[in-house]
This record gives C-alpha cells, structure tokens and sequence, in this order.
C-alpha cells in the first residue's frame, strides 16, 4: 500500500509498505478515504512541531471506512464511516482517571507521536472511530479539526451574549468562531489577512472582523472603545500573538490559548494581576466532542463547503504539499483523497 512519510524537516516522501495485519481485540482496520491536512501538519513539516519526532506517516484528521473488526467487536461493522479521534490516552494515568484523557500523561495523538493516518490503510483502536450513516468521508476528515474549537469554547464556558474574540482566522480559529457563535456569543475575529478575515465575513455576516495588519490593541480599542472584551481565544500558535493577547482581554476575563508554540509565554505579573486575569490552555478534544460536531453536522447547523478550498489525490501531495501554505496560496482547507 502507499504511505506519504515525512522523512525529516521539509523532506516529504510516497513510499510502499506492508499493509497492516489483521485486527486483534480492541483494533479496527480501516481504509483511509480523506486526509485533512491542518497547522500540526505544517509546524511538523518547517520542524516546528513541539512533541514531534522524525520519520513520521502524518495525517490525523480522517474520514475512514471500517473493514475488519477485531474479535468480539459489537460496536462497528464493515462497511461503517467513521470519524477517527486520534488522542490516544491509556486510561490509568491521573489525568484519565479524573475525567481528562485528552491531556492523558502518555497520550499518543496519532501522527504526531506515532504514525498516522496518510496511507491507504491503518489500525486504530476500535474505541476511537465515530461511525454516522449520513456524513460524507470529508465532514467527517473535518470533525477533528471542528472538536479543536469547540472544545476549547467549552473550557472558555460562555454566557449567552458574552462578547469574545478569536485572534487567527485559521481553520482553528474559524473552528472556535463557528462554535462561540454557536454558543450565542457575540464575537469578533482578528487577523492581519484581508483575505481571512473576508472568509469570516462571507461564513458569518454578523461576525466583527478586525485588521491587525498593524498594532493589534490599537485596532481592537477602535472597534470597542476602552470596553475590551472579556473573552479572548488565540488560535494562532504564534509567539508575539500570544504575548500580545494578555493586552486584549477586559477585567476580570478569560484568555484561552488554543494554539501552541516551542517556547516559553510571559507576561506582566502586577497587569495580569490587577486585571484579575483567568489564563487557560486548551488541549486537543474528547469523545464528547466528536458527538456533539456530528449531531451539528447531521442537523445540518455546520456548513464544512466553504472550509475545503483545496484538494490532491495521495499521489500529487509530495509535490502539492509545499505551495498550500504559501501566504498567497488562498487556503483555508486542503483535504487528500484516497
């Protein structure tokens, strides 16, 4: 079968190998239908993943269909199209104990700290596939992209009305949008691309988008006066975003950090302090999550046309792979079909 392996920094390679043997308990096997391709992607590919070791078989956002169970499988069957949640927690560490196994101390996201999904077929475990009879092998390649967002709008835990702002309109940043308006929030969206924040304005014409080309604070406090909002995520995973985002957030209010870099975050002790503010970091996305999105997605409250603005059959992505995250490339989604 064919595999994409990221052989180091920059180094994409098709390959042949061995298909996988046959499932044992606990395991699926399944055929790997689309690939979405993400940020994670990108940072393990200029070598700036934190967590990542080379080689590595990307690809964790998946749209599969199940072709053997192991024994005694009762959930899934043959044929099914599933949604694959690549965190794999061990379910005995502290945090799977206290309800927490998407921040599981030996997690494994497939991928990243193992190889993942981009070749024909794979095992998984059983208990990580998410079937619908409904959705399309792309809704569900983009579910885990979506559970980034929502799961960090639950940590963020927001009030009907309550003004937010998403800094990055990334796929994950659109993914933190969709969901806090999902949540009755009102929210803008800050970026320094004309072209992104026009995307927001099309998908969602309520939505407030801020120009950030220049200095972010002075174009927030334009937008909202000194009454700066009391919610703020970054989706960025970009270090002078981040900093600069402790400067966004209203008295008393919640910064949320979505996105994630090789680095340390520092702020101003007697400013965070006397704003008394609440910093939380949000961590990948749970099985909850992914059931939540699918009823969204079945109910047809979440419209993914828009997000995918580009496509390669496996075969080309060596080649394709580079060019869709050049800054005029015009890419919101790029999905790999198999």
């Amino acid at each position: 079968m064919k595999s994409i392996m990221l052989e180091t920094p920059g180094q994409l390679r098709l390959q042949q190998q061995e298909e996988p043997p046959e499932p044992g308990a606990g395991e699926a096997l399944v055929r790997v239908h689309r690939i979405g391709v993400c940020g994670t992607d990108l940072h393990a590919f200029r070598g700036e993943q934190p967590f990542f070791t080379y080689p590595r078989i990307l690809g964790h956002e998946l749209g599969v269909e199940v072709v053997a169970t192991g024994p005694q499988e009762q959930r899934l069957s043959v044929g099914m199209r599933c949604a694959v949640e690549p965190y794999f927690n061990c379910g005995h560490c502290p945090a799977c104990l206290r309800g927490k196994p998407n921040c599981c101390v030996n997690l494994k996201v497939f991928g990243v700290h193992v190889d993942g999904g981009m070749r024909d077929y794979v095992l998984v475990p059983a208990a990580r596939l998410h079937a619908s009879t409904t959705l399309s092998y792309e809704q569900l390649a983009l579910i885990e992209p979506l559970s980034i967002g929502a799961h960090a709008v639950w940590r963020a835990q927001l009030a009907e009305g309550e003004r937010v702002l998403v800094v990055g309109a990334g796929p994950i940043g659109l993914a933190v949008t969709q969901f806090a308006v999902l949540a009755g929030a009102q929210v803008m969206v800050m970026d320094i691309s004309e072209q992104r924040l026009a995307f927001c304005q099309r998908l969602w014409p309520q939505v407030s988008c801020i120009d950030a080309s220049g200095d972010g604070l002075t174009a927030l406090k334009q937008a909202v006066g000194e009454d700066l909002p009391p919610v703020v995520f970054d989706a960025t995973g970009n270090p002078r975003s981040m900093h600069a985002a402790f400067s966004y957030v209203g008295f008393g209010g919640r910064l949320i950090f979505v996105g994630l870099f090789q680095g340390d975050v520092t702020f101003h002790d007697p400013d965070f302090h006397r704003r008394e503010l609440t910093l939380l970091s949000s961590r990948n996305a749970t099985s909850s999550d992914f059931l939540r999105i699918m009823g969204y997605l079945e109910a047809g409250q979440i419209d993914l046309t828009p997000w995918i603005t580009h496509r390669a059959a496996l075969d080309t992505v060596v080649e394709a792979f580079p060019h869709w995250f050049d800054r005029d490339s015009g890419i919101v989604k790029a999905v790999i079909t198999l």
